[in-house]
């Protein structure tokens, strides 16, 4: 599923058509994707509207448009968004799509996990103010991580930094990127953790969101190698999955498992499990 930066990444390939008009709105009405959303409504709304800003925020983007008008859209396992030329043909999986003059805004979703939402009106919707405050906001405190982890006492600490409601935008690879360099055991109990390293946590959790959103991290294989040569050979990013994978720090095999119902990577000899 993506994550904080890939979310971010997505959004800004829709900023060509910023200040622009959309001169049409073509939809798959039945799509999975719409659940929840009027398609006529949607195109109604958003024709003739003027896309003027964008903004993500956890796994989520919102798009601005004149008249009051909001786009909602979340990635789900497999969306992606990007511009194509004016002329573009949709193919089967592009279930929504923004024709402006020059350009065509394009919202594809193979698997249809992800979810296209409209609202209107003169503040931002109702469900993305409720999201939680982000991590790199001064809400995410040491204070209110350490009260969520005590909260969350039994679980794997894998398992808590999975959680949306205080870690949003905290995918799989973030995760373990995350504990890798707070050198913490993922399948450790997360009411286990001494004060000293829930700070180290907390330091880590803003670090790795902060290098990953200036780098456009954890694309995957499928986008330019540019992107990923742009995260540092020293991230246990490039080598979490590899076969026979090696600590980027100790040079010590690494280890693969599940935990939490989540393929986990890890340096037994970094991340020892205490307790």
């Amino acid at each position: 599923m993506p994550e904080l930066a890939e979310v971010e990444f997505y959004r800004k390939q829709w900023n060509p058509g910023l200040g622009r008009r959309v001169g049409a709105v073509r939809a798959h009405p039945s799509a999975r994707v719409f659940r929840g959303c009027a398609v006529r409504a949607l195109q109604r709304e958003l024709t003739g509207a003027v896309l003027l800003a964008s903004a993500a925020s956890a796994k989520q983007m919102l798009f601005r448009f004149s008249g009051g008008r909001w786009l909602g859209l979340h990635l789900g396992m497999s969306g992606e968004l990007r511009a194509e030329p004016a002329g573009f043909a949709p193919g089967k999986h592009d279930h929504l799509v923004l024709i402006q003059r020059d350009r065509c805004l394009v919202f594809t979703d193979p698997r249809m996990f992800g979810r296209v939402r409209l609202a209107v009106g003169r503040g931002p919707p109702a469900w993305w103010v409720r999201l939680p405050p982000p991590i790199l906001s001064s809400a995410f405190s040491v204070e209110a991580v350490t009260a969520f982890l005590h909260r969350h006492a039994r679980a794997p600490v894998k398992a808590v930094l999975l959680s949306q409601e205080r870690f949003p935008g905290v995918g799989n690879w973030m995760a373990d990127e995350i504990l890798w360099r707070a050198a913490i055991h993922p399948a450790r109990r997360a009411g286990a953790l001494p004060a000293a390293v829930i700070r180290t946590l907390w330091r880590e959790c803003r670090r790795v969101c902060r290098l990953a959103l200036a780098a456009n991290a954890g694309l995957g294989d499928d986008v330019p190698p540019a992107l990923n040569a742009r995260i540092p050979a020293s991230w246990l990013f490039h080598h979490r999955w590899e076969d026979g994978g090696r600590c980027p720090l100790t040079g010590a095999p690494l280890r693969r498992a599940l935990i939490a119902g989540r393929m986990t990577c890890w340096s037994p000899i970094r991340q020892k499990l205490r307790g």
